[in-house]
C-alpha cells in the first residue's frame, strides 16, 4: 500500500513540477514580448499609438500568468500538506532538483535521512 501512495505521489509531483516550469516559462516569454514591443516601436520610429494594444493585452496575460503562478504555488502548498496526510512526510519532493542536459528538471525524490547524509 506505501508502495502504491509512493507512485501515485511520484506522478503528482512530477506534474506539478512541469506545470509549475511551464507556467514560469510563459511568463518569461511574455515579458520578453512585453519588453521588446516598445523598444522595437521606438528604434523604427513609430508613434507610440500603434501597437498600443498590444501592449496592454500583452500586460493584461503577465497579469494572468501570475495569478496562475500564485495558483500553482497554492496547489503545491496543499499538495504538501496532503502527501503528509497519505503517510509520506518523511519523501522529500523537488529538493535538489537536477538539471539535464537538455535543460529540463526532473525531480529527485530524496528521504529526510538523504537529506541529513548530504549536509
Amino acid at each position: 500500500m506505501l508502495k502504491q501512495r509512493r507512485l501515485m505521489a511520484d506522478q503528482v509531483a512530477t506534474s506539478l513540477f512541469e506545470a509549475e516550469a511551464a507556467i514560469d516559462a510563459a511568463l518569461g516569454k511574455a515579458a520578453a514580448l512585453a519588453g521588446v514591443m516598445p523598444s522595437l516601436r521606438a528604434d523604427a520610429g513609430i508613434s507610440a499609438l500603434i501597437g498600443q494594444g498590444a501592449v496592454e493585452w500583452t500586460s493584461k496575460s503577465i497579469l494572468a500568468l501570475t495569478e496562475a503562478r500564485r495558483a500553482i504555488v497554492e496547489t503545491h502548498k496543499e499538495l504538501s500538506i496532503a502527501q503528509k496526510q497519505v503517510g509520506l512526510g518523511a519523501v522529500m519532493y523537488g529538493d535538489g532538483m537536477e538539471k539535464s542536459m537538455r535543460g529540463d528538471e526532473q525531480p529527485t525524490l530524496r528521504t529526510v535521512e538523504d537529506k541529513a547524509r548530504a549536509a
